[in-house]
């Protein structure tokens, strides 16, 4: 039966290797090293076998008889245990951590205008969340009348511009959000660059407002998505949201000459 003062099997196995490491620089034999800290050869020998585990008293024994430490760290040479790896996304994404950007993480209202009918507004969800497989921010899309549609990608927060990118490719073809740091409630406004599907095959580039407002938990019943017309409830709301965009500053639309 095994006392508390046993050491793991994990742990028993690094002071044998020890302890065989010091017998070789040393030159001595286990009977000389057995004699030194006063303890049985048959103790000794199980335990470098592995047959029994080895205890707090044998060891400290032993380190006094070899005259160096034989249980983790203290062991001359022994490496320091690797640091927890930190969540890092890649560099062509802004090198930032996980930590730094769990601000970004939740779900969104995403409000911007619709490309098919005039004044109406486009609603659906996004979802951020860090993905592990990617070392990084992505971006999910959700409730979206033309679901087909749906996109999702990978977002990145360099440093220098202090904006934050949601970035779609697929087989070469992107989809580009371009957002100012978030707002004291968290709200997102900046333009998308996309392509507005039309007749048949035919697509076009497209430049809109967008923005993203996060979702309180429990204020999902309060909230309408797909194409938000002016007689909607929301209308005017959402509207408003999109204003800011371009009232605020957060993007420019440049006009034709």
């Amino acid at each position: 039966m095994s006392s508390d003062t046993d050491f793991s099997s994990e742990h028993s196995h690094e002071i044998a290797t020890a302890v065989r490491e010091a017998l070789a620089r040393r030159r001595i034999s286990r009977q000389t090293l057995a004699e030194k800290a006063k303890i049985s050869l048959s103790t000794l020998e199980k335990a470098l076998s592995g047959r029994r585990p080895f205890t707090l008293a044998t060891t400290i024994r032993l380190e006094e008889a070899l005259g160096t430490a034989l249980r983790g760290n203290d062991r001359p040479g022994k490496a320091a245990p690797p640091a927890p790896a930190v969540a890092l996304a890649p560099e062509h994404l802004g090198s930032y951590t996980r930590n730094a950007v769990s601000w970004l993480t939740g779900q969104y209202l995403t409000l911007r205008p619709s490309f098919g009918e005039g004044n109406a507004i486009f609603a659906y969800r996004t979802e951020v969340a860090w993905s592990d497989i990617s070392s990084c921010l992505v971006f999910r899309e959700a409730e979206r009348l033309d679901t087909a549609f749906n996109q999702q990608g990978l977002v990145s927060v360099p440093n220098q511009s202090g904006h934050v990118y949601f970035v779609t490719s697929m087989a070469g073809q992107y989809r580009l959000a371009v957002f100012g740091r978030p707002t004291v409630a968290g709200e997102m406004y900046g333009i998308l660059t996309t392509l507005r599907a039309g007749k048949g095959t035919q697509l076009t580039p497209v430049s809109a407002a967008i923005a993203l407002v996060p979702i309180a938990p429990g204020t999902e019943t309060s909230l309408d998505f797909g194409r938000i017309g002016p007689a909607h409830r929301n209308y005017e709301a959402y509207r408003a949201f999109l204003e800011r965009v371009t009232a605020e500053e957060f993007a420019w639309f440049k006009p034709g000459n």
